[in-house]
């Protein structure tokens, strides 16, 4: 029907296809409708959308992408439905059924891993083509998870021969002297974050021989110092907390046949006051070099619970 029409009306298949659009008790619906001026009436299967005509067109959109969605057997969250919502109102609501067609790889319970918005699509994207890919942006953008699965996916297609996760240990000063235990208890705290990503994608019990084969290693940044990294594909997470120096130590252990993801928040800095981020600095030094992409993604990207993206909104209102 169009746009112009006082009405549109959207006919389902049947109560299944309804409930996956509207979400159980209707809470879908409701986050809609809570962020329109326009009426959404649902009679059983059909349903009709009154408002102004650029506010039905935008419902229009955004039903219509959604219910391919649900047809293509895509099993929608809140997120999807806010962020397909917010791409609409921009009229690239189209653009997700794309982002649903590409897949990055299977978790071990056999979880279809995809990009969920399209700053993730632009940083997947990027580490396809690019030998260094630096992903800064906010906590929840999937920057760690992204890459980590990047990596198993290309270990598993044997394009890598091997994967190597660090991020800098205790607020990139890796004083780990006062902290009980031997030397791989003082530091697994820090690196559990990529562990709980790789365990994710490939299982405890997989991950744990692959580790005691040396396909995976998982290190504080302090042991990639004197290493030339070959055929592996290197992830830095948390690099928001490295000097330059440290920097600069690990973007040269880069070998033949390697690649290497840093991800980072420039909002989330630990290292003392007066210290400069390395990650900072590398985009500064860094950014007109060939081979080496910058994607920064936003709160826009954020998949986590919707009320981490209201926080990181309200911290930078008030920042």
């Amino acid at each position: 029907m169009s746009p112009l029409s006082e009405t549109i009306k959207i006919v389902l298949r049947d109560a299944a296809e309804a409930l996956s659009l509207f979400g159980p008790h209707d809470v879908f619906l409701k986050r809609i409708e809570a962020e329109t001026s326009a009426k959404i009436v649902t009679r059983g299967e059909e349903m009709v959308i009154s408002g102004s005509p650029e506010e039905r067109e935008i419902l229009h959109q955004l039903f219509r992408v959604l219910l391919a969605l649900v047809r293509k057997g895509v099993h929608l969250s809140e997120r999807d439905v806010v962020y397909a919502h917010r791409l609409a109102k921009q009229g690239l609501a189209e653009e997700l059924l794309e982002l649903y067609n590409e897949e990055i790889g299977v978790t071990y319970k056999g979880k279809t891993v995809r990009a969920k918005t399209l700053g993730q699509r632009h940083y997947v994207s990027a580490i396809k083509k690019a030998d260094i890919v630096f992903g800064i942006g906010p906590a929840g953008t999937g920057k760690t998870f992204l890459a980590v699965a990047m990596g198993v996916t290309a270990l598993k297609a044997h394009r890598t021969k091997r994967i190597v996760l660090t991020r800098p240990a205790v607020e990139a000063g890796e004083n780990l002297g006062f902290l009980p235990g031997d030397l791989q208890e003082k530091v697994d705290p820090y690196l559990r974050p990529l562990y709980d990503a790789l365990y994710h994608m490939l299982g405890v019990e997989q991950v744990s021989k692959m580790m005691e084969k040396g396909i995976i290693e998982v290190a504080p940044l302090a042991y990639m110092r004197g290493r030339t990294l070959e055929d592996a594909f290197v992830i830095l997470d948390e690099a928001q907390n490295t000097t330059p120096e440290q920097m600069k130590m690990f973007l040269t252990r880069l070998g033949f046949g390697s690649k290497m993801v840093v991800t980072g928040d420039v909002t989330q800095v630990d290292l003392p006051k007066g210290k400069k981020s390395g990650l900072v600095e590398a985009e500064r030094i860094l950014r007109d070099i060939d081979g080496i992409r910058f994607i920064h993604l936003t709160q826009e990207d954020v998949v986590r619970h919707t009320l981490v993206q209201k926080i990181i909104d309200a911290y930078a209102r008030n920042g």
